[in-house]
């Protein structure tokens, strides 16, 4: 009888031992409701500090909804004509990816079985997030919205940045299983190793790159008027609290900005109007601390030294490269720095594509880099400067010796050898 009793009434398989689908899909709501609360505690504080007489709950409710609609890339619409609004605030967007990932790390440890049984779970937690975007959307698809939706193409936004997003935290909570392909070349241009040697240099790029960006931002906000003009608009605790968010939202898009401006391609500031090292020109824009920063008409002058910054980027790459390249041939060493290069076009396309876009029909209809000139300049530069440079640098460390590689080494030893046989 102890033993009876001692056994547990219900027993599970083991291959369908987990959570329930109720479980998972709840999860996936919760993650939903997370990212939403990050905009939904400052919105609905700036909502009961500066409270106006046609603003009720619900019209907060819907800002909330949009602004997070927004954060995913979903392309929305404002005011009675329908403006175009398609800047992204790349910070929402970060914090959103980021709450994914942990997400999809998470279910990674939990899933068991095979097949079905174990892409359950994380498939249906995607799905309770996406019940959560349809509620976001049928909020935002009221003509009184402040920002209106766009239905199948919000849901669509969404669905990718989700899917991504818990995609690379599944991967991560896996172990990474998958491999990365390897490139259709010769190992005479293609040595063991370039793929993790092409990764460290692309991160070392991009985050230089960043730095880059906040190097040039910083000698703005110096030089520029951001304080005059926040001093003009803000009104009262409600509005510096309100202008400080959305400034600190927009940071991230400000260093790609900033980023398109050090390589030499610069940004678009309304149609027609330009910022670049190479010359400014400027037409009206609207007041707004940020672009307060812009320099004034010009032609070029002293501030074609942004483009070091850029120049440093591409000479970290070509150090990253040629360190790793002790080992290497020439060619492979071009090679690899050449991929490199070639790496850094779709991420800077992406990036480009979600840093600018349209805050109004007409001359605001245009804002932020080309993202195929962003992309381009980042290839261009890599290949100008850390293609030599990587050359360069192995060549240094081959001729000092440290850490040369197995074919040097060889070499050597092959030379010495014949010195003590004729010797």
């Amino acid at each position: 009888m102890t033993q009876l009793m001692g056994r547990p009434i219900l027993g599970l398989p083991s291959d369908l031992d987990g959570r329930s689908t109720l479980s998972d899909l709840l999860a996936g709501v919760r993650t939903a409701l997370l990212t939403l609360s990050v905009i939904a505690v400052p919105v609905f504080g700036l909502w009961v500090l500066a409270p106006y007489g046609d603003d009720t709950a619900q019209d907060a409710a819907r800002a909330v909804f949009g602004l997070w609609l927004l954060g995913h890339g979903a392309p929305l619409a404002r005011g009675p004509g329908a403006a175009p609004v398609t800047v992204v605030p790349l910070l929402l967007t970060a914090v959103t990816v980021v709450l994914l990932s942990r997400a999809g790390h998470r279910q990674a440890r939990r899933t068991r079985g095979r097949g079905w049984i174990r892409w359950r779970s994380p498939l249906t937690v995607y799905a309770g997030y996406l019940l959560v975007a349809a509620v976001a959307v049928a909020q935002c698809a009221d003509p009184q919205a402040m920002l209106r939706s766009r239905a199948v193409a919000d849901l669509a936004a969404v669905a990718l940045l989700a899917a991504a997003a818990l995609g690379h935290g599944l991967w991560s909570g896996l172990g990474r299983p998958a491999r990365l392909p390897r490139l259709p070349l010769p190992p005479a241009l293609w040595p063991d190793g370039a793929a993790a040697a092409t990764g460290r240099a692309l991160a070392g790029w991009l985050l230089a790159l960043t730095a880059a960006g906040g190097a040039v931002l910083a000698v703005a906000v110096l030089l520029g008027s951001a304080g005059q003009q926040a001093q003009r608009l803000g009104g009262g605790a409600a509005g510096w609290l309100g202008m400080l968010l959305a400034c600190l939202s927009l940071v991230p898009n400000a260093l790609v900005w900033s980023a398109s401006y050090a390589l030499g391609v610069g940004f678009a500031v309304g149609t027609g109007s330009h910022a670049g090292p190479l010359g400014t020109r400027l037409g009206p824009a609207p007041d707004f601390p940020l672009l307060g920063l812009l320099p004034a008409d010009r032609g070029p002058d002293w501030h074609l030294l942004a483009c070091a910054a850029a120049a440093a980027a591409a000479i970290t790459a070509a150090l990253l490269t040629g360190r790793a390249a002790t080992r290497w041939t020439a060619a492979q060493t071009a090679a690899v720095a050449t991929a490199t290069a070639l790496a850094a076009g779709p991420p800077a396309l992406l990036v480009g594509h979600l840093a600018g876009g349209a805050l109004a029909p007409g001359r605001m209809s245009e804002l932020g880099p080309v993202p195929w000139q962003f992309a381009l300049a980042q290839t261009a530069w890599l290949l100008a400067l850390a293609l030599p440079g990587a050359l360069l640098r192995r060549w240094w460390l081959g001729r000092r010796g440290d850490g040369a590689g197995p074919v040097l080494r060889a070499r050597v030893g092959a030379y010495r050898l014949v010195c003590r046989l004729a010797a």
